[in-house]
């Protein structure tokens, strides 16, 4: 604990200093309050905005943050000096990840907020963008540890963040791209979070969450011992 604690803080000062992913963190938060209380169109449904935006704030700023981290930490070869420290691939993995996480939820909760969910829809809503921001983490992880440096890491994030940001989107408007999107965890999280006071997750939903979180993981262990790091 004591490793995993001294790379979260760690991080966070980095975070703090590096405005490209700092923005991360804030970007979907103020877009999602500002159209929220100022764009009023006939027929939408209540919090259209907030659901929109929670689901790709989920898919984007933690994979894109955690590549990025990653990445970089590699091309500096600050990733190898960590190694060499003795801090093990779950340590690390736990303390980055974690301080992402924490800057999400925060995210999350102003989210939560603009949404107006009261008492346990709150918790709710809180504990679905938890497990979805945990499986994009992942997924970040396993793209930053398998890319050579920053640029390649950007290369190949921006389509994943696009993919998984974007897809609960476009299912909306085609029933085509909803079924084969059922498959990923940002659907289920629009799902889950759109489906909030009117039912309660079922098996498929909680089912496919954890299934991606496992495929995330095993693809971030293979990269990591594919790259010499473990």
């Amino acid at each position: 604990m004591k490793n995993t604690g001294a790379v979260f803080w760690k991080q966070a000062k980095d975070t703090l200093k590096n405005k490209t992913i700092l923005i991360q963190f804030i970007m979907f938060p103020m877009l999602a309050v500002v159209m929220e209380y100022f764009m009023k169109i006939e027929g939408m449904p209540e919090h259209f905005f907030v659901k929109m935006f929670s689901a790709m704030y989920v898919g984007m700023a933690p994979l894109v943050s955690m590549a990025a981290v990653l990445a970089e930490e590699k091309e500096m070869c600050t990733l190898k000096i960590l190694m060499m420290s003795d801090v093990k691939p779950f340590e690390y993995l736990l303390g980055t990840g974690s301080c992402i996480w924490a800057a999400c939820m925060l995210g999350s909760c102003v989210f939560g907020l603009a949404g107006e969910y009261q008492g346990k829809l709150f918790l709710a809503f809180l504990l679905i963008m938890a497990v979805g921001t945990a499986a994009s983490i992942l997924i970040g992880a396993a793209i930053g540890t398998w890319s050579r440096n920053q640029m390649m890491a950007t290369s190949i994030g921006v389509p994943a963040m696009l993919f998984f940001s974007f897809l609960p989107m476009l299912s909306n408007f085609n029933e085509t791209i909803g079924r084969i999107a059922k498959v990923t965890y940002s659907e289920q999280v629009s799902l889950l979070i759109n489906g909030l006071g009117q039912r309660s997750a079922g098996f498929e939903n909680i089912a496919v969450l954890f299934l991606n979180i496992a495929a995330a993981f095993g693809c971030f262990a293979l990269a990591y011992r594919r790259c010499g790091l473990g």
